[in-house]
């Protein structure tokens, strides 16, 4: 997976895996990491999972703030997320400041858009900018937002840029299936898990030619069958959220070298823990669930314990 970049993170290298791994890749019929139910004992018949109430992230223009080439809607910020629309007649950066962090986005000219709200509660400063030359941007607008979440999880349970669905999602129509035969939220996920392994094969073709400002399309994914690991962790995010699974999309780097840059997801459940590819999902902690390397065979180097993985950024 050579070569694949993903233009949110600042001043980093954007490769994300090496010409070695080619060798780990094979499809998903051909020694996936297919995983069986979450428990051994059957499933009582009479139990199923009860599917929280879906949690949507929408721009309401009617309060939103700005000016004639950005709008700002903060009206859902104690939601975990905030919108915006931009119509500048140039390349557009969102930067979000809080303490010391920040997180950087490409802005998608003339589209409704949703931004989370990762950082926990506190103040958060909302900056978009304009390219003028070269690297130089200038700014358009300038907000801060107070937010108090009552719910800590609802970044990771809502749409946003790299999360982008809704109801009438095909991805969301095939969760709903998914989640229709599960016992419970960990048999969900499980079956999120196998759907992914069996039907999406990398694609080595795209991640060598993938250019800056690439943002996934969950729908597109599945029906192509196949992405690089931005379209994996952005499918099973929004498979997951849509159904009541929080579920971030990790950037980080991976492999005993750690200089392996990639995209998986990190889940979480108050259910007992369950088996997958060689580690085991502890109870009331966020989990790793990396199906790129699931889906394509590639060793537990690669997976394993969670050693090998050094989150950076999370959405």
């Amino acid at each position: 997976m050579r070569n694949e970049r993903f233009p949110v993170i600042v001043n980093i290298i954007t490769a994300c895996l090496i010409t070695m791994l080619m060798s780990l890749l094979v499809s998903c019929g051909g020694g996936g990491g297919e995983v069986p139910s979450s428990d051994d004992a059957p499933a009582d018949p009479d139990s199923s999972y009860e599917v929280p109430e879906f949690r949507d992230a929408v721009y309401e223009e009617s309060s939103a703030q700005g000016n004639s080439e950005v709008l700002v809607d903060l009206s859902g910020v104690d939601e975990g997320y905030f919108a915006l629309v931009c119509n500048s007649d140039a390349k557009t950066k969102l930067q979000v400041f809080k303490g010391d962090e920040v997180y950087t986005y490409d802005v998608v000219l003339g589209k409704e858009q949703i931004f989370p709200l990762q950082m926990g509660n506190g103040t958060y400063t909302i900056k978009v900018m304009k390219n003028i030359v070269d690297t130089k941007y200038s700014e358009l607008y300038c907000c801060t937002a107070e937010v108090d979440m009552a719910d800590e999880f609802d970044p990771f349970l809502r749409p946003s840029q790299y999360a982008d669905y809704n109801e009438s999602s095909n991805c969301v129509k095939k969760a709903a299936e998914i989640a229709a035969s599960s016992a419970d939220a960990n048999d969900f996920i499980t079956g999120v898990y196998n759907y992914v392994c069996k039907n999406i094969k990398y694609d080595k073709k795209k991640a060598e030619n993938i250019q800056s400002g690439y943002i996934p399309e969950p729908d597109r994914t599945l029906d192509e069958g196949k992405g690089i690991c931005f379209d994996y962790a952005s499918l099973a995010a929004s498979m997951l959220r849509s159904h009541g699974i929080p579920t971030k999309i990790i950037f980080g780097y991976v492999g005993d070298s750690g200089d392996l840059y990639h995209a998986w997801n990190m889940y979480y459940t108050e259910e007992s823990g369950w088996v997958a590819v060689e580690f085991e999902v502890n109870e009331d902690e966020w989990n790793r669930l990396d199906l790129t390397f699931s889906a394509n065979g590639s060793d537990s180097r690669f997976i394993g314990d969670g050693s090998n993985y050094l989150d950076v950024y999370q959405f």
